[in-house]
């Protein structure tokens, strides 16, 4: 798929990840909406690569429908949908004091994580089929949605954001084979450690970051936004991949805690 020219929209790109994929699909020749909650970083980073920012909440069918209108009235066809917006949350099962996990709280992960991603997904998808196909393949767009390997192996206090991200990943083949009769490909990142602003700075966050890449094989460190946007790149310009997850992670594997 060929980026210049055409116009994308990334959930949760006021920040993070998201705004690293936003800055690069703008580099590359694309209109980017940038869909976001934080209205003042959001506004800043569109300003910055010659977006348009959508103040979206990705649980919100309103919200996201107004965004994705705002993406296929630029002038550009719209071509590239990429979700990464997302929140997380710690809490086990059954807490050590015995109380159960927080019900209201399971639900918000899963609503903002998983019901986000597919909101995006749907009404996105929905306005891509109404473009020409963009090659003779019949090709119109391409979805990046953004799991974790989390999602595949969750850690101790992690069964809301597993059950969020493990959905992602199970909706990556089904969503692929739904959406080709409309020529577009669907494909899921499932990143690992990777270093944003979450983690803060200073001596504290250095300790805790230290931790944390204790088993990445190699590179022995943190990803970066950076990485993250090149392989969304990478996955929109190739255009024979489609239906899979692809992991992010410098070859960790999570341990149980």
């Amino acid at each position: 798929m060929e980026l210049n020219g055409t116009a994308a929209i990334v959930s949760g790109s006021a920040s993070g990840l998201g705004e690293a994929t936003a800055r690069e699909l703008a580099a590359a020749g694309s209109q980017v909406v940038v869909a976001d909650l934080n209205e003042q970083q959001g506004k800043a980073v569109a300003d910055s690569i010659g977006g348009v920012f959508a103040r979206t909440d990705v649980a919100d069918e309103q919200s996201v429908q107004a965004a994705v209108d705002v993406a296929a009235s630029l002038g550009a066809p719209l071509r590239v949908i990429v979700n990464c917006a997302g929140i997380g949350w710690a809490a086990r099962t059954v807490g050590r004091d015995g109380t159960p996990h927080d019900l209201a709280a399971y639900r918000k992960v899963i609503d903002v994580n998983l019901i986000g991603t597919f909101n995006l997904m749907r009404i996105g998808a929905a306005a891509v089929a109404k473009t020409e196909p963009a090659d003779a393949d019949g090709q119109r767009g391409v979805i990046i949605n953004t799991a974790s390997v989390a999602g595949l192996e969750g850690q101790t206090g992690q069964v809301a954001y597993s059950a969020s991200k493990g959905g992602i990943i199970g909706m990556t083949v089904p969503a692929a084979r739904d959406l080709a009769a409309i020529g577009m490909r669907v494909n899921t990142i499932c990143p690992g450690i990777i270093d944003t602003p979450i983690y803060g700075a200073g001596p504290a966050a250095d300790e805790f970051k230290a931790k944390l890449i204790a088993p990445v094989v190699f590179p022995k460190r943190m990803g970066t936004a950076a990485e993250f946007a090149h392989l969304v790149r990478a996955l929109i310009e190739n255009d024979y991949m489609n239906a899979d997850v692809i992991r992010f992670d410098g070859g960790i594997r999570f341990q149980p805690k």
